[in-house]
């Protein structure tokens, strides 16, 4: 290898191939930028198979392409995402292959999320907040529309994108275009009103669509005019910004997000091939059932047939069967009769044998009978009754306190009504009664002969 690659660059005429002029470059730019570190704002994120991360770093006015080979990005503990702002060290390279001016990293940083990604996210949260993304104001799609708008750009693959998949699909569906900028400073108003103008124009539906592009490339479409223009329509809007990983502000407002323009298509236009395979099966599903139909109704018809018979012999049936039951009406007839009749006989025989005569000619002898013991009873009740109620008066006599009263003795009671049986239950000066055989005294204890008396005076 060459150890000074530019040390012959002034010689006349030196002619250098692609390869060496690619060789050299990336040898100059490796050995004058080894080990810088740069700051910016991913975007373009790639992670394929291989482990190895690619992606785009940028500032308000220039990008570079960054690579991360697997050995340095398992190093990197920040989950690395479109958006978010990073400081970044490594030298600076050149691709050969495609001659690409590139940072071959060996170390990232975070420092913070981008402006652009703040922005969005803010609008994001604004308007969920507000409702614009609810499902419940959400418009579904027409089935089979006749006329679409699509709001694009004139220019570029999206709309011949779109025109070819209903070329395709659905060649009797009528395309309007509404041609707007997608990009730049003027891109908004125009997108806003091109918006309301396909509104007006009473479209079954609505695409808003444009290609891929970067963050910035996009922002058109995260624009808070253009999402109040999107949720303002009342036609149904597909919404088609960018590639399959780009998301957009007008994606969230639109009432179905598409992945790209082409996807957009195919949901509003119905394929026309299909519907005639469609038409074509239900047409021979309709063939089948009505033979299957008319099979089922003559098996019907002919076994009807055959079950019907001439209503003479039916008539005959019935009487036949009306006689056999007159006949088992009169025997049943004359059988429930005798039947009655035996009954009525026992009924009979048991009534004779309890007549009411009988048991009331029994019932008065044994009441005579009666009538005869019950003074004789009564009288021997009454003498045994006095006799014990003399035996009792004699024994209460004996025992009575009045008997006790009448041989002279007393009761003496207290204030209380209780008998005075002990002078401790007096008190001098106490009054008491006392009970005789005939009448009562009033007493008052002089003395108890238990504690000195301490009677008044004037007592």
């Amino acid at each position: 290898m060459i150890n000074d690659p530019f040390a012959r660059l002034n010689l006349d005429r030196e002619v250098l191939s692609v390869s060496q002029l690619n060789n050299r470059a990336r040898l100059l730019l490796e050995d004058v930028f080894a080990g810088i570190w740069v700051e910016g704002e991913i975007s373009n994120l790639a992670r394929p198979a291989s482990g190895h991360i690619y992606f785009t770093l940028k500032d308000s006015q220039a990008q570079v392409r960054c690579a991360l080979f697997r050995q340095n990005a398992a190093r990197v503990r920040q989950a690395l995402r479109d958006g978010l702002a990073v400081k970044v060290r490594g030298k600076v390279s050149l691709f050969e292959g495609r001659g690409d001016y590139q940072l071959i990293l060996d170390a990232v940083e975070p420092a913070g999320d981008g402006a652009l990604r703040l922005a969005f996210e803010a609008l994001k949260e604004k308007l969920s907040a507000e409702g614009l993304f609810s499902t419940e104001r959400k418009i579904a799609l027409p089935a089979h529309p006749k006329r679409i708008g699509i709001v694009t750009s004139p220019t570029g693959a999206v709309i011949r994108d779109i025109i070819s998949v209903f070329r395709r699909r659905a060649p009797q569906v009528e395309l309007n275009l509404i041609p707007t900028a997608v990009q730049g400073r003027e891109a908004t108003a125009q997108i806003v009103r091109a918006m309301q103008r396909a509104d007006a124009q009473g479209f079954d539906a609505l695409i808003l669509a444009r290609g891929g592009g970067s963050l910035e490339d996009l922002w058109c479409f995260n624009e808070e005019a253009v999402a109040r223009a999107v949720a303002a329509c009342v036609t149904p809007i597909v919404s088609a910004v960018g590639h399959e990983t780009d998301v957009s502000i007008a994606d969230f407002v639109a009432d179905v997000r598409a992945p790209t323009p082409s996807a957009a298509a195919e949901l509003l236009a119905p394929d026309s091939s299909e519907l005639v395979q469609r038409l074509h099966n239900l047409q021979r599903r309709l063939v089948l059932q009505m033979q299957a139909r008319l099979a089922r109704e003559r098996l019907r018809l002919e076994g009807t047939s055959r079950r019907l018979r001439h209503p003479g012999e039916r008539l005959r049936q019935q009487a036949q069967r009306l006689d056999d039951l007159d006949m088992r009406l009169r025997r049943a007839f004359n059988q429930q009769l005798a039947n009655q009749r035996e009954r009525l006989a026992r009924l009979d025989a048991r009534l004779a044998a309890q007549h009411p005569g009988r048991s009331l000619a029994l019932l008065r002898q044994r009441l005579d009978g009666l009538a005869t013991r019950l003074p004789r009873a009564m009288q021997s009740q009454l003498r045994s009754q006095r006799q014990q109620l003399g035996a009792l008066a004699a024994q209460l006599q004996i025992v009575s306190p009045l008997a006790t009263l009448g041989r002279g003795y007393s009761i003496l009671l207290d204030e209380r009504g209780q008998a005075v049986r002990r002078a401790a239950q007096t008190q001098p000066g106490q009054r008491l009664k006392a009970r005789l055989s005939e009448g009562e005294l009033d007493v008052r204890v002089e003395d108890n002969h238990i504690q000195p008396a301490t009677l008044s005076l004037l007592d």
